[in-house]
């Protein structure tokens, strides 16, 4: 099973590609993939039939899916890297930058 540093939930930055610079919080994680979701960014136009739930149809803007290479988690205003240490029993994850918990 896959392990990413970045969950559902954080705040990420998008490194490369053309949504480069935005911000936004993931809303889901791809495993299968290696993909994510973030909110607000990589916005697609959705074209779909009309059925019992939108009886209208027509066209809908949606978040697609980003590598998750392409993100780096938000600390304190700014990219950092993420790594692991050890608490007591529990494994939680520490900004390589200040080493605080996350």
């Amino acid at each position: 099973m896959k392990k990413f540093k970045i969950k559902s939930g954080d705040t990420v930055k998008v490194l490369a590609g053309d949504h480069r610079g935005s911000e936004g919080k993931v809303l889901q994680i791809i495993k299968e993939k290696d993909r994510a979701i973030v909110e607000g960014v990589n916005m697609i136009s959705k074209h779909t039939k009309p059925s019992a739930e939108n009886p209208q149809g027509g066209i809908v803007k949606k978040e697609a899916s980003l590598h998750i290479s392409n993100l780096s988690l938000i600390e304190d205003g700014a990219a950092v890297r993420v790594g692991y240490s050890l608490e007591g029993d529990k494994k939680i994850r520490v900004s390589k930058k200040t080493k605080k918990a996350i």
